[in-house]
């Protein structure tokens, strides 16, 4: 996978967690529609940490190529 790719993906990920965000109930976050809500922030923001760390070792792999 390429570098945009990723930061396509990345973005996605924000703009679920942007989506999410305002469908929670902060009176009743855990109620209903509220949960899924949050489950859905939680999966984005793990889908962005392992995007980052599949930069990052991607990165490392590179440089340890060149040498």
């Amino acid at each position: 996978m390429n570098k945009t790719f990723i930061i396509i993906l990345i973005l996605l990920a924000m703009g679920l967690i942007v989506y999410n965000v305002t469908l929670v109930d902060f009176e009743n976050p855990f109620q209903g529609d509220s949960t899924i809500a949050l489950i859905g922030i939680v999966a984005s923001l793990c889908a962005i940490v392992l995007l980052l760390i599949f930069m990052a070792s991607k990165k490392i792999d590179k440089k340890l190529k060149e040498d």
